[in-house]
């Protein structure tokens, strides 16, 4: 429940708060919110942290989590423009909860894989 009163519920297919989790969970989210957990960073700083990411991708999850609030984008007026982007309160409550599973993925990363190479072996056609 928020202070609106309002319920959610991400099971419910209508709920909004289903489209937030998704966004969380989806391929960039969670490193562009661990490259930002030290402060800001230019575009250019947070494509060489996360890696792999392309230009275009990295706009537009810059431009969908500013959207929801998560983070800002500031202009700077200088020669050459300099824009930054950072966490906002609300996105700094989800590096708790993203710090825990990156210690999780790295913990159990080996044996994630092991699991999938048995399991491949298990079922090869």
């Amino acid at each position: 429940m928020d202070t609106t009163g309002a319920v959610f519920d991400v099971m419910s297919p209508d709920c909004p708060s289903r489209l937030i989790l998704q966004r969380m969970g989806d391929k960039w989210t969670p490193l562009v919110f661990l490259a930002l957990e030290s402060g800001p960073r230019r575009f250019s700083q947070l494509r060489a942290d996360i890696g792999g990411v392309t230009p275009k991708v990295l706009t537009q999850t810059l431009r969908q989590l500013e959207r929801d609030g998560l983070l800002t984008r500031t202009s700077y007026p200088e020669i050459p423009p300099r824009v930054e982007y950072a966490l906002t309160r609300l996105g700094d409550t989800l590096l708790g909860p993203l710090e825990v599973m990156r210690e999780w993925s790295q913990a159990h990363a080996a044996s994630i894989l092991r699991a999938r190479s048995d399991y491949d072996e298990l079922h090869q056609a």
